[in-house]
């Protein structure tokens, strides 16, 4: 039965994730709110959805500035098409002033590349942020690509189906992310579903 073992996958794959990694990811975020940096959430597709879920998350219950450089989808498509797709993001970063006391966090299944060329524009980003000093950070897939060798902390979701890479590693993002604003080195305020008396 297809459902039964995908769910077994599912366990799986929680049972392989590396908490170290995780609490190495809380406690580069817990430095950056500490010195007043700002974080930035980037992904594409299913990545840049969760950046705009997260950045709620990160800003009402975690206390940061957070942004999403796709949810400013005018200045976005007017840098593609003014400046091409790989330095769009870059491009946004840096109109933004991103700075060393900074982040930016990567949702991405395959971490980036140059060669071969994937997810040009995540790298560019990461690549900008390093130059600026600024943390980088990510949850990824697979071997987590340029995003697991130069982020600051990396969470890698565990490959456990070479058929299901994406929508395993598109759902442990959240479930990642989520565990990270809930740490009690970050959560400032409950969710109302925890914090309404019953």
């Amino acid at each position: 039965m297809f459902a039964r073992d995908y769910l077994a996958e599912v366990a799986r794959i929680a049972a392989a994730i590396d908490a170290v990694a995780v609490e190495r990811l809380v406690a580069v975020l817990v430095e950056v709110r500490a010195r007043g940096g700002r974080l930035f959430v980037i992904g594409n597709g299913g990545g840049a959805a969760h950046a705009s879920h997260a950045v709620c998350d990160f800003r009402k219950l975690a206390g940061f500035e957070a942004y999403a450089p796709t949810d400013n989808v005018a200045e976005l498509t007017a840098r593609i098409n003014d400046e091409g797709w790989d330095g769009a993001i870059a491009g946004w970063l840096a109109a933004s002033r991103l700075a060393a006391r900074d982040a930016v966090l990567v949702f991405s299944v395959g971490g980036g590349s140059r060669d071969p060329s994937i997810s040009p524009n995540l790298v560019a980003a990461m690549e900008y942020a390093q130059s600026m000093g600024a943390a980088v950070l990510g949850v990824v897939g697979r071997d987590g690509g340029l995003t697991a060798r130069m982020a600051n902390a990396c969470v890698i979701v565990p490959v456990v189906n070479p058929d299901a890479v994406t929508p395993h590693t598109e759902a442990f993002q959240a479930v990642i992310w989520h565990l990270v604003i809930s740490h009690p080195a970050l959560q400032q305020h409950k969710a109302k579903w925890e914090s309404t008396e019953r």
